[in-house]
């Protein structure tokens, strides 16, 4: 069993960045961990993601080049650098983990429970 909490959402400037935090407990080895979002009125979509090992990460072309996403395996811990954010960025963000998480589809085994993201122009 997995459990991901996430943490670091708030009200921010357009420009301004924030750090999301996803700390995992439970054993979570070999999973693709991830970031979605969910703005008001719309569907839930794919951000980030990052494999296990940490050398393939994939982005939402909407985000490519402003965030980052990195893990710390040692820390169970999943971050999303997020810089440049723009008032489309507003959302929830959530966490996931899974054997599959990509741009193009994804297999979640796990979801956190979501941190707001509210970025004013």
């Amino acid at each position: 069993q997995v459990q991901l909490v996430e943490s670091g959402g708030g009200s921010v400037q357009a420009g301004d960045s924030l750090r999301l935090s996803c700390a995992a407990s439970g054993t979570f080895r070999g999973y693709t961990m991830g970031w979605f979002r969910r703005a008001p009125g719309k569907e839930r979509e794919f951000v980030a993601a990052i494999e296990w090992s940490g050398g393939s990460t994939d982005y939402r072309d909407s985000v490519k080049g402003r965030f980052t996403i990195s893990r710390d395996n040692a820390k169970n811990t999943v971050y999303l650098q997020m810089n440049s954010l723009k008032p489309e960025d507003t959302a929830v963000y959530y966490c996931a983990a899974g054997p599959k998480l990509s741009a193009g589809g994804a297999v979640i085994n796990y979801w956190g429970q979501g941190t707001q993201v509210t970025v004013s122009s």
